[in-house]
């Protein structure tokens, strides 16, 4: 379920509320989040606490990953998943707090390469003219699932498979795509902003089911007031400008 983003005057209101709290008294917001998200996160963290003067204390990994942990009572208060199914499990399972989930970002995943011109990326994946090509692991990374989605449309699964380097998340693929142990990747865009047009590749949307990127309160976080206003401030008019100069849609 998605939530209307917050007014101004209503995070106004919440900010205010929370600024009048002592600095001994500051609360600490711990949030797992998706790899993906690492630099808007902290981006946003940030500004959280200029605001409030509470701390988010950030848990980065792949979403299976941070699911898993969640599920083993690890101490988050507020899940930011890279895809809507976690989150809906989450509640289903008696992880999450019914009625708090909602599409916090929407990503595109692309290809990349620093050394090689991918524009016309279909047409270098057919050309199969690398030795390795890094992807997140689908199994527990929605971007890795959204790379292989596009590998089955172009009909190139079984020839690109044997060349597949496999990231624990979204971070560490880059990583291998950076430091050269692979030519090319699949990434999120919005860890390549700004690159030249030749080194990046948008599949067509169609060709991969949408990454919605849900958030929800969990029960470890339901009595912490200040991880309630965090998910707040999250949709305030502020932070989307944010989240969407970085890269992602918002719905």
């Amino acid at each position: 379920m998605r939530l209307p983003r917050r007014s101004f005057l209503g995070l106004a209101l919440a900010v205010t509320a929370l600024a009048s709290v002592t600095a001994a008294e500051a609360a600490i917001v711990n949030a797992a989040v998706a790899a993906n998200f690492t630099q808007v996160a902290t981006d946003l963290a940030a500004r959280f606490k200029a605001a409030t003067g509470n701390d988010v204390q950030l848990s980065f990994g792949a979403t299976g990953g941070l699911y898993t942990q969640i599920t083993q009572a690890a101490p988050f208060d507020v899940f930011f998943s890279a895809d809507d199914k976690r989150t809906a499990t989450a509640v289903k399972d008696g992880f999450g707090v019914a009625g708090t989930e909602f599409t916090y970002a929407v990503g595109k995943v692309v290809l990349y390469s620093p050394t090689l011109d991918v524009s016309k990326g279909d047409e270098a994946l057919k050309a199969n003219a690398f030795q390795h090509i890094a992807i997140a692991d689908p199994k527990s990374a929605p971007y890795g699932a959204a790379a292989m989605a596009v590998l089955d449309k172009l009909g190139l699964t079984a020839a690109v498979t044997p060349k597949i380097v496999t990231g624990e998340n979204i971070t560490q693929t880059l990583q291998f795509v950076d430091s050269g142990s692979a030519e090319l990747g699949f990434v999120a865009l919005s860890q390549v902003m700004g690159k030249p047009a030749t080194q990046i590749w948008l599949p067509p949307q169609e060709d991969y089911p949408a990454i919605r990127q849900n958030a929800v309160l969990l029960k470890h976080g339901e009595s912490n007031e200040v991880a309630r206003a965090f998910l707040d401030f999250v949709k305030s008019d502020a932070a989307v400008a944010v989240i969407k100069a970085a890269g992602y849609a918002v719905e």
